[in-house]
């Protein structure tokens, strides 16, 4: 199951137990954010709304905030000694899909997380030098 949400003007793809930055959110690290701009939801069947699905809320739990890398804008006319120089970092908040609706994320132990990390990815490099 995934949804289609909206937030800082930007719209995100997320999932029960996704990870995702988007712009800051007025709220303290560890607290738990209803989005209510949810703009589809998909699971067995799609739900599209208009503007918004309200019976269908994505809840997150916020793990951090943070600020971007530093992005430099850079102005110049030739032969005219104008050159401006300025930067910017977007400040972000990292959220924590728990729950679309009532479908809640799979709880992972850590020893799951670490078998899964250890894994290396199959390429199928076996099955080629085999035929």
């Amino acid at each position: 199951m995934y949804a289609i949400i909206e937030t800082g003007g930007k719209q995100y793809k997320v999932s029960p137990g996704e990870k995702i930055r988007v712009e800051r959110i007025r709220a303290d690290v560890g607290a738990s954010v209803q989005i209510d701009n949810v703009l589809l939801v998909a699971g067995e069947e799609v739900v599209i709304g208009t503007p918004h699905v309200e019976s269908t809320p994505v809840q997150a739990k916020v793990l951090a905030h943070g600020r971007g890398e530093k992005v430099n804008i850079i102005k110049m006319k030739r032969r005219k000694n104008y050159r401006r120089k300025q930067g910017h970092r977007q400040d972000f908040s990292e959220l924590e899909i728990t729950s679309i609706g009532d479908t809640t994320a799979p709880e992972v132990s850590s020893l799951e997380k670490a078998e899964t990390e250890s894994k290396p990815e199959d390429t199928g490099a076996a099955e080629e030098a085999s035929t």
